[in-house]
């Protein structure tokens, strides 16, 4: 899987995953490949072994894309998106016109709502999370405007094609 990441400074590098083995993965850096060992060792920990040397990274999630790393004493703010989302972002922001009814595209449930009617918001601005499939995924207003309907709740569940929130652009 390819990712674009990038840390609160605004530097965006390209990441690169595969998962060649059982918890042997390659990673490709800005063109640099490693090769590391890697087992989830805790709720938020994980222990990586790399070129011999062992490392223990704390993972702290910060929303759909964001996360919070902790490595030898430093941490990393850092923001993850991967091809399909980026895909669908650039796909919605160059169709989507005037009043837009958002409906979930999968069944899930609805983790987080972070927008509430009357609210102004912004395109690609991120309104509900909804787990589908053990993955978060982020649902972005299509458009600027204003949450004119919120039907989702947090904790619900729902279904393909149940609305989720209407955004009116401005007049």
């Amino acid at each position: 899987m390819n990712y674009e990441v990038s840390q609160k400074k605004g530097e965006t590098i390209r990441v690169e995953l595969s998962e060649v083995g059982e918890g042997v993965y390659e990673i490709t850096i800005d063109g640099k490949t490693v090769h590391v060992d890697a087992v989830k060792s805790g709720p938020t920990v994980y222990s990586i072994i790399e070129d011999g040397k062992q490392f223990e990274a704390m993972v702290d999630e910060k929303g759909a894309h964001g996360f919070d790393v902790l490595v030898g004493g430093t941490l990393f703010h850092l923001e993850a998106v991967d091809e399909r989302t980026q895909l669908l972002a650039g796909a919605v922001a160059n169709v989507a016109v005037g009043k837009q009814s958002v409906e979930a595209e999968m069944p899930g449930k609805v983790l987080k709502v972070s927008a509430a009617v009357g609210d102004e918001v912004t395109a690609g601005q991120g309104i509900l999370i909804i787990e589908a499939m053990k993955m978060e995924n982020e649902i972005q207003s299509p458009v600027d405007g204003i949450i004119t309907e919120l039907v989702a709740t947090e904790g619900q569940t729902v279904e393909a094609g149940t609305p989720l929130f209407t955004v009116e652009p401005p007049d």
